[in-house]
């Protein structure tokens, strides 16, 4: 029976990949004169800033320092409210889900500091979050699937009573790695993409969560 739903951030609540790749091409080229290319970060999506800047960095020669996340957020910060989508369902969902019985996390691969700038775009309600856990807290990133059983372990709910939503291959090779269940959805990679990756189910979009998950 599920008992807590844990929500990735980016590309679940809300759509942040084109923000923090712009933040990164310009964080890489103004401080160390890096030609980063836009299609250059789509393979680290979901894996963390560390990874998602550094392998950028590396195929360019150029060794990551903290340096270059650091200079993204400031970027990503200074301009998430522009350009940012907050997801319809973002703020409403986890509120609904709260008020079914089921407790509510949120488990990303991002640093605190970008998590906590998408919970002010989403305008959210953090009491409604039994859990926050990011990148900042664990040792290891996802698919590893510490950050979520971190969530779990906070909410002192047992893996295979948790419900993963996702949008990302090394999010739902986490998830279920960890035990859980997980539905991804098609914001970051095609339906196919996640079926292999083992999603339970996928979506294109979670308006209708409330109505079927008693079932899941």
């Amino acid at each position: 029976m599920i008992r807590l739903v844990i929500f990735d951030m980016d590309g679940v609540l809300i759509d942040s990949e084109d923000a923090i790749t712009r933040a990164a091409i310009q964080a890489l080229r103004d401080g160390y004169g890096i030609p980063a290319q836009y299609a250059d970060f789509k393979p680290f999506t979901g894996m963390g800033e560390r990874v998602f800047i550094g392998s950028v960095s590396e195929k360019y020669g150029i060794p990551f320092c903290e340096d270059m996340r650091t200079q993204t957020y400031r970027i990503y910060c200074d301009t998430a409210s522009e350009r940012v989508t907050v997801f319809p369902w973002a703020r409403t969902l986890p509120q609904k889900l709260r008020a079914m019985g089921y407790l509510v996390a949120v488990g990303s691969a991002a640093d605190d500091v970008k998590v906590q700038c998408n919970l002010d775009c989403i305008g959210a309600d953090r009491s409604v979050f039994s859990a926050i856990v990011t990148a900042s807290e664990v040792t290891r990133k996802k698919p590893d699937p510490e950050i979520f059983l971190k969530c779990a372990e906070k909410c002192g709910v047992a893996p295979q009573d948790c419900l993963v939503f996702e949008d990302a291959v090394s999010g739902v090779q986490a998830a279920k790695s960890g035990g859980m269940r997980c539905v991804a959805i098609t914001s970051s990679f095609d339906r196919e993409t996640l079926l292999a990756a083992g999603a339970d189910r996928v979506v294109d979009d979670l308006n209708d969560v409330t109505d079927w998950i008693g079932s899941f």
